[in-house]
């Protein structure tokens, strides 16, 4: 398994422990063990920059999801096929503000936004209300299994 953290946030974050979320989903959804997996801490000025490419919105946002191999969960018998999951980008600092108004630590939040980029990498959306419900549900389990404490309060942007 090949999970890749770069830091260019200038924020101290745990990333080992983001790593360990990220492998703990991978084997939680049957993802298989060889599957790359790349997360970006990026400031704002940078995540604004990709914002603009990628949706062509202004403004800086928490995270984005750029898929690869468009790979989806896995069952016990049949993982995924081995591929590129893709690319994860987050703003610690927009991260940091969500925290604060939701009530809980930084830290909480950048674990809450990789479980969401990596949802949304395996095909996961929350346009629709049915939607939501499926992939904030799933995300609410995912944490609370990885934590052992209730998962934080979500946030959109």
């Amino acid at each position: 398994m090949s999970i890749e953290v770069n830091n260019e946030s200038g924020v101290t974050v745990d990333e080992a422990e983001m790593v360990a979320l990220a492998r703990f989903i991978f084997e939680r959804l049957y993802i298989h063990p060889q599957a790359e997996l790349s997360i970006l801490l990026v400031d704002e000025p940078a995540m604004e920059k990709l914002h603009i490419e990628l949706m062509d919105e202004p403004g800086s946002t928490d995270v984005l999801s750029v898929p690869m191999d468009e790979l989806t969960p896995g069952t016990p018998d049949k993982p995924t096929p081995q591929g590129m999951l893709g690319d994860i980008a987050i703003c610690p600092q927009v991260a940091e503000i969500q925290a604060k108004n939701a009530g809980h630590s930084t830290q909480d939040e950048m674990l809450l936004l990789t479980t969401h980029g990596i949802l949304h990498l395996l095909g996961y959306d929350h346009a629709e209300p049915e939607e939501k419900e499926e992939m904030f549900g799933l995300q609410r389990e995912l944490l609370t299994a990885f934590t052992g404490k209730a998962a934080p309060s979500e946030t959109i942007q």
